[in-house]
């Protein structure tokens, strides 16, 4: 059996991989790990506990609540909220431990346990192995008075929403802004509009009518031709598709573009950068991050310094660097001055106080880069292993790199999971990007047959 935790906490098919047996044995495990390592400093641990609306959350919900209560935690139930509301509570409330469950933009029938150290951070590796090792020993039960209590206060979700608008600074209003906005039938059906609404911005809610079972369902960052449909048939200014728990967000604009996380993510520094608030004068992205828009932050004199795929490896960055702002071309964007993790709404708001403060629409602040055709390739049933050593490819690579010269990019990613390797290309156009990545997967193709 491989790592239990994943890039993103433990994930799987509700009811099959992830039962509630499991969700039990984690709680219980990391109330342990977090006690050991001092997190809950001698006296009576806390923890928050949230879902996104998927019907396998409610039970999968009283697992966790019963295995944290069992060791000793009190907990404290938000109800349906998005993942950052939970990290951004964790440290509101003072809690010793915050803990979500969602599967973001997957499918409904999956289903996730993620965990926040006090603060609202993630869990590092170390802690997350220290768990994992320790599920299912024999451990001495609190009894009596000590055992945990459990409390309702899904109030504490306006305490969130009132963040959210404070995160903008002086009053911005957003009246005369109309947005639409996909919430995906996720955990931010009811943040989002509030948010947006309580600025002053005519807010169409598309998506909104989570039932448990239709998230994510054709709808959401993982289908935005419904947004854009939806921004052109109401004439709204703009259009913000969000996933099902709420930590990503994507855009698009009064024409129907969509405008995606490394054009936010692009608008976003420019504008930290004209007052003087981004760090180092640094933004962090991945490897994935669009060639254009490491040409744009160039051309503003701007640095990018990029990581592996997976938000928290650019969290990691940002935290190791003291850096405010990275993300992801899926549409993670961290704003470290105000969230410790993605967050999808704040997101949208700091991008719609951006188009009011300047003016101008979304449209013209995206022009800040150009996004160069991108094409991905997955090549299944290879060798990964052999991926960046075998001379047969290497020197493919090398000649396609050549090839593009400065207007393209090539990039060869193994899967973390699968037997397969990603070939990525960027060109000036998409001719180009198509041909060059299918010369590249035939060479891996026939390299690294298995």
């Amino acid at each position: 059996m491989g790592r239990l935790f994943g890039t993103d906490g433990v994930r799987g098919r509700a009811n099959e991989e992830l039962t509630a047996e499991l969700a039990l044995d984690l709680s219980v495990a990391a109330a342990h790990i977090l006690g050991e390592a001092g997190a809950f400093s001698g006296h009576v641990p806390t923890a928050v506990v949230g879902r996104d609306p998927r019907a396998s959350g409610e039970f999968l919900e009283a697992a966790v609540v019963a295995g944290l209560a069992s060791a000793g935690v009190n907990v404290i139930r938000l109800g349906v909220l998005p993942t950052p509301g939970v990290a951004y509570l964790t440290n509101h409330t003072k809690a010793d431990l915050g803990v979500m469950l969602s599967a973001s933009h997957n499918p409904m029938p999956d289903n996730g346990i993620k965990f926040f150290a006090r603060g609202g951070t993630k869990l590092d590796d170390t802690l997350e192995d220290a768990i994992e090792a320790r599920m299912g020993e024999v451990w001495t039960r609190p009894v009596g008075a000590d055992v945990g209590r459990v409390s309702d206060n899904p109030a504490l979700v306006e305490s969130y929403v009132a963040h959210l608008v404070a995160s903008l600074g002086q009053p911005v209003s957003l009246e005369g802004l109309k947005v639409v906005v996909d919430c995906a039938n996720g955990a931010a059906y009811r943040t989002a509009p509030s948010a947006f609404g309580v600025q002053g911005a005519a807010v169409v809610p598309i998506f909104a009518r989570p039932d448990g079972l239709n998230i994510n369902d054709d709808c959401g960052s993982t289908h935005i031709e419904h947004l854009q449909a939806a921004v052109l048939a109401h004439r709204a200014d703009i259009g913000i598709a969000l996933d099902g728990d709420a930590d990503r967000c994507l855009a698009v604009d009064a024409s129907g573009e969509l405008v995606d996380g490394d054009q936010i993510l692009a608008v976003l520094a420019t504008s930290l950068a004209e007052q003087g608030r981004l760090a180092h004068d640094t933004v962090v992205a991945t490897v994935m991050s669009n060639l254009g828009f490491l040409q744009a932050m160039g051309a503003h004199g701007l640095r990018v310094l990029q990581t592996k795929v997976g938000d928290r490896y650019v969290l990691e960055e940002m935290n190791a660097g003291g850096y405010v702002l990275g993300g992801e071309q899926s549409g993670h964007v961290v704003m470290a001055e105000h969230a410790t993790t993605g967050d999808g709404v704040l997101t949208a708001l700091h991008l719609m106080s951006r188009m009011v403060q300047t003016g101008r629409p979304l449209a013209d602040l995206a022009a800040v880069m150009t996004r160069l055709p991108q094409v991905l390739i997955n090549v299944k049933g290879v060798d990964k292993s052999r991926a960046s050593t075998d001379p047969a490819l290497t020197e493919a690579v090398a000649a396609e790199a050549a090839r593009l010269g400065d207007n393209g990019r090539v990039l060869l990613r193994p899967s973390g999971t699968e037997p397969l390797v990603r070939v990525m290309v960027e060109a000036t156009t998409s001719e180009d990007a198509r041909s060059a990545a299918e010369r590249l997967a035939s060479v891996v193709q026939r390299s690294l047959a298995l």
